[in-house]
């Protein structure tokens, strides 16, 4: 019997790619994120199920351009952008862990203290956290507690909050330097100092120009913080340091050229596009990271210097990640002739199988750039199967009748192979709008049981009775055995209450 492990993955993988996130408060952009990670979810999903078959076929590639698909999403979600592109963001520990002195006589008034922070009650946490202090000052708590009452005041804001943050934070460093806090300490530190900056304290504007301009250390996450609390407060003091930190090479001081390159796409002049230009393609960075995430955020940037820069790496380098990246800034250009640039790569059979494939998948999402009918006319020149199932994924997500004639077409195409056709089947059933009967119709032009199988699977996702009439058709009357157990199998899946004397049916003969 044909593997049902198959045909269940492929419904996961269906429930998936049809169900986003429920999100009615979010933002276009937010929905546009959510969507992918469906997409990119449900691929990973079909490509950890042990045989698939051909029907999904190609998603291995698919889920590539679906993740890459997030990240773009996600670049128009304020300060996202560069987490999906390398750059490590600092992040600060916000809530507090469950209590892990038992016998400890203040557990219980940690535990009270947690449960305020944790539940965002900040004045009343930074007092519980105070009055452990005072009651149990022997207490294993004591350490940790400086810190979290640090954090509630900084989340409280205020000037006076912010100053007595810091002095906590000066007073765990000096009393207990081995507190598991610490790290999170000198961060928040430089937080605090950041927010005091901005509102015109001189002392806390100084000790931030300095931290952002030591060399490269240990404490990387630090001195990250500090630059974009300088960025924040002053763009113009900031920038000659973040451009002194992109002008090391060593590999100590990568991490925070990475981070580097994100803060200065956030203020996007034409100082900063140099700077991007530059790390990018006029003098690469050593680091691949940092290469790529200038390459994406010259995505943002809509100059012919900028296109000129992107087809040059798409055309020369030799790292297949940076083309990549390329490949996608330039889907973003909106011009004629960035749309010619991905044209002509897409069509280049000298270039590398996979970046053919990405540049396919953006043609198909840019109406711009001919969408789906430019791949349909593209279609007939296309010789690797991967790349015809490329275009096919492509296509499909165009979701109009034509789209859907198109890939009927190719379905009942017999110079096709049955990978490509059932391919071609299986996204005809995604675009939506075909009918039970259109599948009833081709099912009975078909012979081949691979493709007859794959019929009654498309048809077993579809909702309404006429789909089921069609599954009790072939479970009745197919001559072949093992077509009408896959009927039979996906009738088990419907709620159509018909089914279930249908079956009692089939049992008594």
């Amino acid at each position: 019997m044909r593997s049902m492990m198959k045909t269940t993955g492929v419904a996961l993988v269906l429930s998936a790619l049809q169900t986003a996130p429920a999100g009615a408060q979010m933002g276009p952009a937010e929905r546009e994120a959510s969507l992918w990670e469906a997409r990119a979810a449900a691929m990973e999903v079909a490509a950890s199920v042990e045989g698939m078959g051909a029907s999904m076929a190609g998603l291995g590639a698919n889920m590539q351009a679906a993740r890459l698909g997030m990240l773009e999403a996600r670049a128009s979600l304020a300060g996202l952008g560069a987490m999906g592109f390398g750059v490590r963001q600092t992040g600060l520990s916000a809530r507090a862990p469950e209590g892990w002195l038992q016998e400890d006589p203040a557990a219980k008034a940690y535990g009270a203290a947690r449960e305020a922070l944790n539940g965002r009650r900040y004045e009343t946490a930074a007092s519980a956290f105070a009055s452990l202090r005072k009651d149990y000052p022997r207490s294993g708590y004591v350490p940790d507690s400086y810190y979290w009452q640090a954090f509630a005041l900084y989340r409280q804001g205020g000037t006076n909050n912010l100053r007595v943050a810091l002095e906590l934070l000066s007073t765990q460093q000096q009393r207990h330097p081995q507190a598991a806090t610490r790290a999170d300490a000198d961060e928040l530190r430089v937080r605090l100092e950041g927010q005091l900056a901005s509102m015109g304290d001189a002392g806390a504007a100084e000790s931030i120009t300095r931290q952002a301009q030591q060399p490269c250390g240990e404490e990387q996450e630090v001195r990250a913080a500090a630059l974009s609390a300088l960025l924040n407060m002053n763009a113009d003091q900031a920038m000659p340091i973040l451009k002194k930190v992109l002008e090391q090479r060593d590999q100590c001081s990568a991490e925070l050229r990475r981070q580097a390159v994100f803060l200065i796409s956030q203020k996007m002049t034409d100082e900063s596009v140099d700077i991007l230009l530059d790390l990018a393609h006029r003098r690469p960075d050593p680091d691949p990271e940092v290469r790529e995430q200038a390459v994406f955020w010259l995505s943002q940037v809509k100059s012919d210097e900028a296109l000129d820069a992107l087809e040059s790496i798409l055309r020369e380098s030799k790292d297949p990640d940076l083309q990549e990246k390329a490949i996608f800034a330039i889907s973003q250009h909106g011009s004629d002739r960035a749309v010619q640039v991905l044209r002509e790569y897409a069509e280049r059979a000298d270039a590398p199988k996979d970046l053919r494939e990405n540049a396919i998948f953006w043609i198909g999402q840019n109406p711009k750039a001919g969408g789906t009918g430019y791949l349909m006319d593209l279609y007939p020149r296309l010789t690797d199967p991967d790349l015809k199932e490329r275009a096919i994924f492509a296509i499909a997500q165009g979701k109009s009748a034509d789209s859907r004639s198109w890939l009927l077409a190719r379905a009942q195409d017999r110079s096709e192979s049955v990978d490509v056709r059932k391919n071609a089947l299986f996204w005809a059933g995604q675009t939506g709008g075909l009918t039970a009967a259109e599948l009833e119709d081709l099912y009975g032009t078909l012979s081949d049981p691979e493709m007859k199988e794959q019929v009654i699977f498309v048809a077993s996702q579809k909702k309404g009775p006429e789909a089921v009439d069609f599954l009790m058709d072939v479970a009745k009357n197919e001559q072949d055995k093992e077509l009408r157990q896959r009927a039979i199998f996906w009738l088990g899946q419907s709620k159509d209450p018909r089914v279930a004397d249908f079956l009692m049916s089939l049992i008594g003969g």
